[in-house]
């Protein structure tokens, strides 16, 4: 078990203080900077969208998880972004500035919805985000002389710098590049007074009230920047698919994120990313699960949705810290092996109840 000594006043806001946390996350990025060199294209492909889908997960986990406002929307903020970007480039827009726009559209979008749902909560704001996923996904589906409509708009090809990155690992290091950024800038948010704001509310909107924190322009700016990180990774979904659809922005794929932050863990942007390796991994299983059940039940249109539902509730039952809580718990346990303790994770009951003062 190792033991830290704090000599500095940053070591209390200092990443990777243990020895093995540094350790595991040098290997993790030594690989996923060698893996063009022993994984073929097609593997390299799906690495990359999971890296994309991890930056999905981290904005939704900004809003969700650390902010406490519930979205069932978020793949509207996908499409706005691959759209956006897909439109800009078919008018000669370079691909720096088209980045630059839509992120920008898209948390402008964001503060926008986030504005007019700063004053709800709970079952609502969960419908309100579902109706703004609805009425993007008709536009995109309608607005057929800017987006194709439902005949689908084809991306254009990915350049930048006018250097043409058409093969599997130059996209590949233009995923990893981003995803490494926003995991930074992500990590760094929670060490500003923005960051800690947002769990404040989240723990309890009274209680920063009476400490002085504007709650509704909270939301806004959390609506903000998780809606420009999740156009980011639309930005890149984009350049994955290829051609896009108005149907692939559904509520299937809000679910999709949905299940990726829950079942990675509340509360952590590593979470995300065990989520993003979850959801990546899931329709593996799902094709091999259809396989073994009989036809009546596994050629059913809404296995997929219903799968993903369950998923969803176990882990709230069994597991509410979800992959990253359990890895807390098998790494608490390898560090004070032989002196365990069970007791250690036994879940507290929450005394905080100020928010019954409404």
């Amino acid at each position: 078990m190792q033991i830290l000594f704090k000599t500095r006043y940053e070591d209390d806001i200092r990443f990777l203080a243990k020895t093995g946390e540094k350790v595991r996350v040098g290997l993790v990025i030594a690989f996923l900077l060698l893996a063009p060199a022993f994984l073929q294209n097609y593997y390299l492909a799906e690495l990359g969208l999971l890296l994309v889908y991890a930056i999905a997960g981290i904005g939704l986990m900004i809003l969700t998880g650390h902010t406490g406002q519930v979205s069932f929307g978020h793949a509207a903020f996908l499409g706005i972004g691959a759209y956006a970007h897909s439109v800009l480039l078919s008018h000669g827009v370079p691909f720096t500035l088209s980045v630059i726009l839509t992120i920008s559209l898209c948390g402008l979008v964001g503060m926008a919805l986030g504005r007019s749902a700063s004053k709800m909560h709970g079952f609502y704001l969960a419908v309100a985000t579902l109706a703004f996923l609805i009425l993007v996904e008709t536009v995109l589906g309608e607005w057929s002389s800017v987006t194709g409509g439902h005949a689908g708009f084809a991306v254009p090809a990915l350049k930048v710098l006018g250097v043409n990155l058409g093969q599997v690992w130059q996209q590949y290091y233009l995923d990893l590049s981003f995803t490494l950024l926003v995991v930074w800038a992500a990590s760094n948010l929670f060490r500003t007074p923005l960051g800690r704001s947002m769990v404040a509310v989240r723990d309890s909107e009274l209680s920063a009230r009476s400490l002085g924190v504007n709650v509704e322009w909270i939301k806004i700016q959390a609506f903000g920047i998780s809606a420009a990180i999740t156009g980011l990774a639309g930005v890149l979904l984009a350049h994955h698919l290829t051609y896009l659809a108005p149907d692939v922005f559904g509520v299937l794929e809000s679910l999709k994120l949905m299940l990726m932050i829950v079942v990675g863990g509340l509360g952590s942007i590593l979470g995300a990313i065990f989520g993003a390796i979850f959801v990546s991994v899931l329709p593996v299983l799902l094709s091999f699960l259809k396989d073994v059940l009989p036809a009546a039940i596994g050629q059913q249109a809404g296995l997929e949705p219903l799968l993903f539902g369950l998923i969803i509730v176990g882990v709230i039952v069994f597991e509410p810290l979800g992959i990253h809580g359990r890895w807390l718990k098998l790494r608490y346990f390898f560090e004070t092996f032989p002196y365990y303790r069970k007791a250690s994770f036994v879940r507290q009951k929450s005394y905080l109840k100020t928010e019954r003062m409404r």
